[in-house]
């Protein structure tokens, strides 16, 4: 399992963070943290005014082999990030807070978001990556195929 420490990680990050061309638009910083309650491999602190974030990575359990993969996935969120904030702003103006019209239009945002961004990693990594091995850690955790059909009734 690779290490999370912030000597091994900031190469990685300044390179994603030059090739995603985000040093000319963004101030992002890279911190690891350690507290047992942050339970994300990764997350953003955003400050869309002042263009500035935080790039928060957990060191103390990450889930992910490939910290490349994780790095670039989380930095492709902010590149995206106009475009995000632009459709949950549209999803609020259009849908009552706590209705499950919302709640059903805000979940699939999140899961077309996610997916987009992970294909968008993969392709990056692939391109220009030089640790290609994609993480499959996410996967450890998740039900086994069977498992997802264990109680319904065959056809």
């Amino acid at each position: 399992m690779y290490e999370y420490t912030q000597e091994n990680l900031q190469p990685i990050f300044d390179k994603w963070l030059a090739r995603l061309r985000l040093t000319e638009s963004w101030d992002v910083r890279l911190e690891l943290v350690e507290d047992p309650a942050f339970t994300k491999t990764g997350d953003f602190k955003v400050d869309p005014t002042d263009r500035k974030a935080i790039l928060l990575l957990n060191a103390r359990n990450p889930r992910q082999e490939n910290p490349e993969e994780v790095i670039c996935h989380e930095l492709m969120h902010l590149k995206l990030y106009p475009l995000d904030q632009l459709t949950e702003t549209l999803i609020d103006s259009h849908y009552q807070e706590g209705s499950p019209e919302r709640s059903a239009m805000y979940t699939q945002f999140m899961v077309m978001l996610e997916t987009t961004v992970e294909e968008m990693t993969k392709c990056w990594l692939a391109a220009v990556g030089e640790d290609t091995e994609l993480s499959y850690g996410r996967c450890r955790g998740m039900k086994s195929f069977n498992e997802l059909y264990e109680g319904l009734k065959p056809l």
